[in-house]
């Protein structure tokens, strides 16, 4: 069954100190579509640089950014821990010129700032520094929220989504969006059952992986915690073979090493695996 929603897109705006809470941002949006985006006529998908953007020469590496990505986003995350990013013209870093200029659009952003531990000979003072002058120019323009561990910041942001979904008047409006059920036209691809249990489970594994290994004794397909190849016998082990390849071909997969071992789902894949039923 398919119906019709409202999509919006959530820029993840974050240094590179910070790649755990780009990942729990991303779950915790995962999950939020799972529950309500049938009842809500809403889906958010979750946008960064480092998936939405593509070559293009020509201008600089931010001002890309900024036209592929950053303007086109409804609401931005911004997470910082040590780091404040690499400068930019006229800006501090890339991070913050995304979030100054969505701010600019009046869309909502919501920031905020780690005050997890860290060994500060690992620390590069000058980027600290700069991060906290701009943590404290955010005191007089609204509310930020500070965390002390994943766990804190996981927690956080679900409340806070919640809010912020139920609050804001962009969000509302989405409420009256006529949800008409439909037949949906992009079908379900095509996939055996191992393909479909495969990309069942790197959907609800917390980092989406899947990883595969080949020994001299025997070959392991590892996601969510469990090794699919229950026995080695090289009949059981080119069935999960295939699975991992129809999943790649599909483009519900892609490889994350070039080595052929570790594998991600993709948007599109969790997508897919949330139509997956059993």
């Amino acid at each position: 069954m398919s119906y019709n929603a409202k999509v919006f897109n959530v820029m993840i705006a974050s240094p590179n100190d910070v790649a755990s809470e780009r990942t729990i941002v991303r779950d915790v949006i995962y999950e939020w579509n799972a529950i309500h985006s049938l009842t809500r006529n809403i889906v958010l998908l979750p946008i960064g640089w480092e998936t939405h953007s593509s070559p293009e020469m020509g201008k600089s590496p931010q001002d890309v950014i900024n036209e592929q990505v950053a303007l086109k986003c409804d609401l931005l995350i911004g997470v910082f821990w040590t780091r404040l990013g690499t400068p930019t013209n006229g800006y501090s870093s890339g991070t913050v010129e995304e979030i100054e200029k969505h701010l600019e659009s009046e869309k909502p952003a919501m920031l905020y700032f780690s005050s997890q531990p860290v060994a500060m000979n690992s620390v590069d003072l000058e980027q600290y520094s700069e991060l906290k002058k701009f943590q404290s120019s955010c005191q007089s323009r609204g509310l930020y929220e500070e965390y002390d561990s994943h766990g804190d910041f996981k927690q956080k942001f679900f409340h806070h989504l919640q809010l912020k979904l139920n609050e804001h008047i962009l969000f509302k409006e989405a409420i009256d969006f006529e949800n008409e059920i439909i037949e949906s036209r992009t079908p379900l691809p095509k996939l055996s059952d191992a393909a479909r249990i495969l990309l069942k489970e790197a959907s609800l594994a917390g980092d989406g992986n899947i990883l595969y290994f080949r020994y001299l004794d025997g070959t392991d397909l590892q996601v969510n915690g469990k090794n699919l190849i229950s026995i080695q016998d090289r009949r059981e082990v080119s069935k999960w073979e295939e699975a991992l390849n129809e999943l790649l071909s599909q483009e519900l997969i892609i490889e994350r090493d070039n080595k052929g071992t570790v594998y991600e789902i993709t948007n599109l894949g969790y997508q897919i695996a949330d139509m997956i039923q059993f």
